[in-house]
Formats: C-alpha cells, sequence, structure tokens
C-alpha cells in the first residue's frame, strides 16, 4: 500500500513538472527571430521603394542600402514585452514615438539653421501635441502597433503636404486651408513637385520606423480601460497645451510657423485660431454709439443717385506687382510703362495686400466689403469661412442705387467656391471659364486682354440708362512661373540677376500693362462717364535667391517696415471724365471700394465714410500691422495707443458687428442694404 502510495505521488509530481514545462514552452520568449520568403519579399519591395525615392530626389543612395539592411534585419524580429508592465511598455512607447515624429517632421521642413531656432520649450509643445494625437488614435483603435503607424504616418504626411505648399506658395499650411483644397488642386498642375534630401530621409527612415514598430507585440485585454485611460489623457494634454500656448500666435508666414512655433504646434494653433473672438468692448451700445456719428440719414437711395451716373469698373489683376518696392530691380525695359504714365483724371499709387503669393479671395473681399483680415484669425480665407448669408458689400450699395452688378473670372467656378459666393454677396450674372472663348492664352490661362475684352463686351450690351458695376478677377498672371511654354516668350528681363522664374513673371505683367493701355484707350472714346479702379491681389512667390539681392534678408528676418514693402501693389483709381489726380503712397485694399465711390461722385453710404474717415488717421493697414501718423511707420496692432487704438477699436467692432452678429446687425450701416428676398 505504501509503495502504491509513493507510485501516485512520483506521477503526480512528474505530471506537474511537465504541466510546468508545457506553460514555460507556451510562454513567448522576450526575443526571437526568423525570417521566411514572405518576409524577405517585403524587405526586397521595401528596399525598392527607399532605392526609388533616393533616386528621385537626388540623394546618395547609400540611405537606401543602410536602411534597406536594416530593414531586413527588422522584419525576422519578434518582441514580446511581459504583460504584467504594459501600460508602462505603452507609454514610454507613445513618448519615444511622439519624440521621434516630432523631430522627423522638424528636420524634413527646415534646414539645419532654422531647426535650431525653435526653443526647447515650443519642441516640448509640439511633442504634447504630437503625443495627444496618438492617445486620441489609440482611444479610438485600441490596437497599439496600428494607432503608432496611423498617428506617425498622419503627422508626417501633413507635414509633407506643408512641404509642397510652402514651395508653391510660400506659406505654411494651416487648418483652414482644407475649405480651400479643391481649389489647391485646380492650379496644382501648374507647379513643378520635388522633393529635397531632407524629405526623402524622413520618407525612408519613416519606413523602417514603421517595420521596427510593428515587432512591440502590446496585447490588453480590457480595451474599455484602454479607451478610457488614452481618451482622459489626451483631454489632460489638450489642457496642458492650451495653458501654455495662450500667448502664441499662429504663424503661416514663410517658415516662421515651423522653426518659431514647431509644426506641430502651429497647425493645433491654427485649429484653435479659426474661430473668431467677440471683440474687447463690443456691445450693441457701442455699435449704437457709432451710427450717431454716421446717422442714417447720411445713405442715399437710386432716386438721389445722379441720372449720368457713371459705369463703374473693378479689375483685380491677379499676382499683378511692381517688384521694384522690394529693393534694386533693374530690368531691360520698364514693365509697365503705360500704368506709369497715367497722370490725368486718376488716383494712383500703392496699396497693401493682406496676403502674399496665395490666397486671392482675401484681397477680393477687402475690395468688396471695405473689411480688413486684420481682425481675422491668421491664415483664413472669409469665402471658405465666414461667408454666410448676406455679407454686406459694395454690391450691396450700387445695387439699391439701381445699378446691375456682374461679376467674372476667366477660371474654374469652383475655384474658392465663387459659383456660390458671387450671388450671395449679389452679383446677378457670374461669368466663369466656359464663358470666355479662350482665344487669346498665355501660358495656360486666359489672358488679360480677353478678360478685358469681354468687359468690353459687358459694357456694349448694357441697355441706354442701365447703371452698370463689372467686377473682374484676370488670371493671367498666376503662379508658377517655372514651366516653358512654346506659346510665350520672355521680353522683360532683370539685368542684374538671373531668375528665370522672375523673367517669366516680369514678361506676363507686362502684357498687362499692354492690355490696360488697350482698356484705357477703349473707355477714353466712349459716351458714358466710366471709372476704372485696378489693383494687384498680391505679389507672386519667386525663389528665396531672388528676395535676398533685393533686399539683403530674403523672405525672412525683416522688420515690420520692411516686410510691409512685399504686400505692397500697385493700384489705380482712373475716370474718362475730368477729376482730381492725386498719387497715393500707400493705403490698402479695405480702402479701395470706398475712394471708388467717392471717385464717382456718388452718395457715400454711412460705412465708405468711416472708413474714409479711418484712412485720415490711418492711411493703411493689413493683417500685418498697420501705418502709424504719430510714429511715421508701421506698428503692430497691439502697439496701437492713444486715438490711434481707439479707431481700430471701432473699426473692429462694426467689421464684427457687420459679419458675425447677424441678429443686432447695424441698421445704419448694414441693414439698409440688404436685399429684398
Amino acid at each position: 500500500m505504501v509503495d502504491e502510495k509513493e507510485q501516485l505521488t512520483a506521477q503526480s509530481e512528474e505530471n506537474n513538472t511537465e504541466n510546468q514545462n508545457e506553460e514555460t514552452e507556451k510562454k513567448p520568449k522576450l526575443f526571437a527571430y526568423a525570417f521566411t520568403k514572405k518576409q524577405l519579399r517585403a524587405a526586397l519591395i521595401a528596399f525598392a521603394v527607399m532605392l526609388g525615392f533616393c533616386i528621385y530626389g537626388h540623394t546618395n543612395i547609400l540611405l537606401a542600402v543602410v536602411c534597406g539592411g536594416v530593414y531586413y534585419l527588422i522584419k525576422g524580429m519578434t518582441i514580446h514585452l511581459p504583460e504584467k508592465l504594459n501600460y508602462l511598455w505603452l507609454g514610454i512607447e507613445f513618448f519615444l514615438c511622439s519624440l521621434f515624429t516630432v523631430y522627423l517632421v522638424q528636420y524634413m521642413l527646415l534646414d539645419d539653421e532654422l531647426r535650431a531656432k525653435t526653443t526647447p520649450e515650443k519642441l516640448r509643445l509640439n511633442v504634447l501635441c504630437a503625443l495627444t494625437v496618438y492617445l486620441i488614435v489609440m482611444a479610438i483603435i485600441a490596437r497599439v502597433s496600428k494607432c503608432v503607424m496611423i498617428s506617425h504616418i498622419t503627422l508626417l504626411s501633413l507635414a509633407g503636404i506643408n512641404y509642397f505648399v510652402y514651395r508653391f506658395r510660400g506659406n505654411e499650411i494651416i487648418f483652414s486651408d482644407w475649405k480651400s483644397f479643391r481649389t489647391g488642386l485646380s492650379v496644382a498642375t501648374e507647379y513643378q513637385f520635388s522633393i529635397e534630401s531632407h524629405a526623402v530621409f524622413a520618407i525612408v527612415v519613416s519606413i523602417v520606423f514603421v517595420a521596427l514598430i510593428r515587432k512591440f507585440q502590446l496585447q490588453f485585454k480590457r480595451k474599455w480601460l484602454l479607451r478610457l485611460i488614452c481618451a482622459g489623457g489626451a483631454a489632460v494634454l489638450i489642457a496642458v497645451v492650451s495653458a501654455n500656448s495662450g500667448e502664441i500666435n499662429t504663424e503661416s508666414w514663410q517658415q516662421k510657423g515651423t522653426y518659431r512655433n514647431g509644426f506641430i504646434l502651429n497647425y493645433a494653433l491654427s485649429i484653435r485660431d479659426s474661430v473668431v473672438e467677440i471683440p474687447s468692448g463690443y456691445s450693441t451700445a457701442a455699435v449704437q454709439d457709432l451710427e450717431k456719428r454716421y446717422p442714417a440719414d447720411a445713405a442715399a437711395d437710386a432716386a438721389s443717385v445722379p441720372e449720368d451716373a457713371p459705369v463703374i469698373i473693378g479689375i483685380m489683376d491677379e499676382s499683378f506687382a511692381d517688384l521694384s518696392v522690394i529693393g534694386d530691380l533693374e530690368l531691360n525695359q520698364e514693365f509697365m510703362p503705360f500704368i506709369n504714365s497715367m497722370d490725368k483724371n486718376v488716383t494712383k499709387g500703392y496699396a497693401l495686400a493682406s496676403v502674399f503669393g496665395a490666397k486671392t479671395p482675401n484681397s477680393e473681399w477687402e475690395f468688396l466689403t471695405g473689411n480688413t483680415m486684420a481682425f481675422l484669425p491668421n491664415g483664413s480665407v472669409v469665402y471658405q469661412q465666414y461667408l454666410d448669408g448676406e455679407p454686406y458689400s459694395i454690391v450691396d450699395v450700387l445695387t439699391k442705387y439701381g445699378y446691375t452688378c456682374k461679376a467674372m473670372h476667366p477660371y474654374f467656378k469652383s475655384g474658392w467656391s465663387r459659383e456660390r459666393n458671387y450671388p450671395m454677396i449679389g452679383f446677378t450674372e457670374s461669368l466663369f471659364l466656359e464663358d470666355f472663348a479662350q482665344k487669346n492664352m498665355i501660358r495656360n490661362y486666359v489672358s488679360d486682354q480677353e478678360m478685358f475684352e469681354k468687359l468690353i463686351e459687358l459694357y456694349e450690351a448694357k441697355g441706354e440708362d442701365e447703371k452698370l458695376f463689372l467686377f473682374g478677377v484676370t488670371m493671367q498672371n498666376h503662379g508658377g512661373y517655372k514651366d516653358t511654354y512654346e506659346d510665350f516668350e520672355t521680353d522683360t528681363v532683370m539685368t542684374n540677376g538671373n531668375y528665370p522664374d522672375v523673367n517669366q513673371y516680369l514678361s506676363v505683367a507686362h502684357q498687362t500693362d499692354v492690355a490696360v493701355e488697350k482698356l484705357i484707350e477703349y473707355f477714353e472714346k466712349v459716351d458714358d462717364k466710366v471709372v476704372i479702379c485696378f489693383f494687384g491681389d498680391h505679389q507672386p512667390s519667386l525663389q528665396e535667391a531672388f528676395y535676398r539681392q533685393l533686399n539683403g534678408y530674403g523672405l525672412g528676418g525683416m522688420e515690420l517696415n520692411e516686410m510691409q514693402n512685399l504686400f505692397k501693389v500697385p493700384f489705380f483709381i482712373w475716370t474718362n471724365y475730368d477729376s482730381a489726380a492725386e498719387t497715393v503712397d500707400c493705403t490698402s485694399l479695405n480702402f479701395l471700394s470706398s475712394m471708388t465711390l467717392q471717385k464717382a461722385g456718388l452718395p457715400l453710404p454711412p460705412y465708405s465714410q468711416f472708413l474714409l474717415d479711418l484712412e485720415k488717421e490711418i492711411p493703411a493697414l493689413n493683417s500685418r500691422g498697420y501705418y502709424s501718423r504719430t510714429e511715421g511707420g508701421f506698428l503692430n496692432f497691439a502697439s496701437a495707443a492713444g486715438e490711434e487704438a481707439q479707431w481700430l477699436s471701432d473699426y473692429r467692432i462694426l467689421q464684427y458687428n457687420s459679419m458675425f452678429d447677424r441678429f443686432n446687425r447695424s441698421e445704419t450701416f448694414f441693414g439698409q442694404y440688404m436685399r429684398e428676398p
């Protein structure tokens, strides 16, 4: 009996030992290595992709060889971390991955000199922003390796879009740009896509990074708890970033957003700034106080408009600018000799735009409404973000005065949603690319000459007693300027520098001057009174070396007074009848429509009266700052004091009332011009 018990005990111990050995065998090893044919194929494909990027980006193929070798080694790896510490491993992994993502984004977008300008404090905020993205994605999908892949690729892709956008238009991408994504695509074919070594490095290393991160196997049984922790962590990080970035402004000018704030933080700030805050001191009582200064009886209607009221033509010319305002520019011939020669019946000079190289509709909106981009979030596009219902504009005023108002743009109607916005603004007819014969093309765009001929055609078709307002936005001079065209040759070139894109730009802009001369010659001979307001929408975006030669700085490192030279565009308001001639050193686009009404001899609505009074105190302002008569130079808005600060405050209040306080919109300034439904 004893022997039987001992035998049973021994057998039991043997079974326990076997079970323990089986459990040990089932327990995954911390590190294992095995390589299959499938993994080899994946490694070869990855290497081919890396090599392709290196060749396309003219980068040393040694990068592809080294990274391809590392990728090959990684594919055979399997790593199992102890499950008891999964949350610790997750925290470490997410932090290191966020750090890596931020570094790679900054490396891709900036050269060494600019990258060194980003402060450690801003970089820490960027890491927290990236970590927030990781946590949000994890809260949604609850799978570690896929979360890291999605988060890293998303942030790097966003930076990649910024990489190309900056090279096309000289500005950085921000949140509001997504509303104009379709417009960007419509002109993307006119630009040359290329990647440099920094971008190639970021792409190739990311391929290796994704392969490595997939080897860390972290499994969580209670997914609900994981999601809850990640969502809570993301909320805490958002609060921390918000608390530490309240005084940091979104930057979209050149690469300032990336080297001053860090790209990821700057983009996050642009989301914050997409909301327009109520101005300090705003109230219905404040608006009523302004109404008392400009009473409703100062307005007019069709009955008070002279019978011989002039035809009014507004022309916003794409990228038309006088580059000599930047610095010493020597040419083989004057590029706008006719416009420079105008000296009778004309008010002309320079006006400040709020944009450089892109975002045409913001200049369009400033002219039509008299409002300014200075009081809206940096980088926003009104036509995409804030145009809703029935906005107040010169179109409303002229409609009340009995004018027929028509608009035209010889490009796609979808651009900046103009097919929606023009009727909303009040134009009764809108003409787009399909309405033009397209027989006179310069590069791939309808020429200014052809658009001006369409203006003349509409004028000649008007009724005998019909009052007419025509507004046209040209397309001829649109960037880019690096491709060659069989139907176009440069005839105006820079003689103190060799920049092909500059020469092409100057040559197309010269054709604008030729077309303007023909337009003026035609309207000089008509019997009707005519007023033409012509202005450029913004300066073109050209290669950095050109700007560096002209101003000694390039596109960065300038003081405000020097920077404003990049926003100056020529303008003139001409009549075919006797009127005072005047040269204006510098005004801004938001004043031009009121100046046009005044030049036309039409009754001035209260808002135009306010704007012209404002111009006497503050002659020019844009999204960058304003001209201070007391200081004799440009200042940031935060530096405004005394009467200047009060005028700017009143302007901000009226603009907010017009655009955002629809239920309390001033009847005196805006409501009386509402069109009949």
